[in-house]
């Protein structure tokens, strides 16, 4: 794609990641002429399930049915949360409308409103989330029946054991019982690379020859879960087939990275975004912004040395905590490197972490980031926005601790809407 240099866009988005992605389709939704700039790595590390509001608080270990309740019990206890910042309305909104996304992008979400569901993981835990990829739903149901399931794994690929599962489980679900099967591909194999095997799950042969090394084994069970493997571009059609030649409902288990349904996402984005006008350059870093005379940015764009510039009446910061970039430390200050914001941050860095790895209430660190207003403008020193048209949403907001609150991608899509729907009230 040719990119062309001091291209002026209405709203340039700083991040690649889910509060990225997200922005660019709400912005493209709102006919705002947009470029998005970031590496595409992190859809290898993302689960697929939207986590909207799960524990609080966080020593206690808590975990809400309802994530509204949970919401207003965050925004009350911890006023600079994100979720302080938008109404339960507007986060509603954005939900649908990213779900719609989805649904039109054909990788379908299962939901339910006004409560959290549950599902298992590789790891053996049940963790509660909001939006479930359909591919994962029938887990859901045969969790909360606690229903004769048969969990399979493929020997070689690792991060993913059905014993394990099992055994983990065996006290809340006794009905679970493990398979592990041999290469699907007919000869000995070591080790397996889950993204071609999510391929070639696609082609009709080797659903054949997965269902014909599961069936003698379904008997007994109600559903068949499996590592979220089951095909990228054709996940639905994948687990419809194995559902018809098994004769039982087939789910998929979240996995380790790499992610196949963070890949789904991924191709979803793509396929979206330069279909309705979005500037793409991804692989690259924003390396300076400059505040213009008219109240405008010029961003510097490169992979590590300057390539190309833009020109933007507005930019939205969704570039992540310390894997993305979008904070960096020293060994005494945690920084934000393209504008120089204020990070809000524990006083030293004795505070950063606890004493004890497994702390309850986590680690200061993973508090830090950028404080906004309502309009999730980044603030300054003394409180107030530090510039008029720059925005802020994602997980590099301060005051959450996405991981352990389980409101990561959730939060990410809320601030992304709350920060689009501020921008489209500006005369850009």
């Amino acid at each position: 794609m040719t990119e062309a240099t001091n291209h002026r866009y209405d709203l340039a988005i700083i991040g690649a990641g889910m509060a990225g992605m997200a922005a660019a389709v709400f912005a493209a939704n709102r006919g705002i002429s947009t470029a998005i700039v970031g590496s595409l790595g992190e859809s290898w590390f993302t689960g697929g399930l939207i986590d909207l509001m799960g524990v609080h608080p966080i020593e206690s270990g808590k975990s809400w049915q309802d994530p509204w309740a949970a919401i207003n019990a965050v925004a009350k206890d911890i006023p600079g949360h994100p979720y302080a910042h938008i109404s339960q309305e507007d986060i509603k909104a954005a939900l649908q409308e990213f779900y719609a996304f989805l649904n039109d992008a054909g990788l379908p979400y299962r939901f339910e409103d006004d409560r959290n569901s549950c599902l298992i993981t590789a790891f053996g835990a049940i963790k509660t989330t909001h939006g479930i990829p359909q591919t994962m739903w029938p887990g859901v149901e045969a969790l909360s029946r606690k229903a004769p399931c048969l969990i399979v794994d493929f020997k070689g690929l690792k991060g993913f054991s059905a014993s394990l599962l099992v055994e983990r489980l065996k006290a809340e679900w006794p009905g679970l019982k493990a398979l592990s099967i041999p290469s699907i591909y007919g000869d000995q194999v070591h080790e397996i690379n889950p993204v071609p095997l999510a391929r070639d799950l696609e082609i009709a042969e080797y659903r054949q020859k997965l269902a014909g090394l599961i069936k003698p084994h379904v008997k007994d069970v109600e559903f068949v879960g499996l590592p979220a493997v089951l095909g990228i571009h054709q996940s639905d059609q994948v687990i419809d087939d194995l559902g018809k030649l098994l004769a039982k409902p087939v789910f998929e288990i979240p996995a380790m990275p790499p992610s196949i349904p963070g890949m789904r996402l991924k191709e979803a984005f793509l396929r979206f975004l330069p279909a309705n006008k979005v500037h793409c350059l991804f692989q690259k870093h924003v390396l300076k912004a400059t505040p213009t005379s008219e109240s405008e940015f010029l961003l510097d764009i490169g992979r590590s040395a300057h390539e190309n510039s833009l020109r933007a009446g507005a930019v939205l910061l969704a570039t992540g905590r310390f894997l993305g970039g979008g904070l960096h430390s020293d060994h005494t200050t945690i920084a934000e490197p393209i504008f120089g914001l204020p990070v809000f941050q524990p006083q030293s860095r004795e505070l950063w972490h606890a004493d004890r790895l497994f702390e309850p209430g986590g680690h200061a660190v993973n508090r830090a980031g950028l404080e906004t207003d309502d309009m999730m403008r980044p603030l300054e020193a003394g409180g107030h926005p530090a510039f008029e048209n720059l925005f802020a949403a994602g997980i590099i907001l301060a005051h959450q601790d996405w991981t352990r609150m389980k409101c990561g991608s959730g939060l990410s899509v809320a601030t992304a809407y709350g920060a689009v729907k501020s921008i489209s009230s500006l005369r850009l």
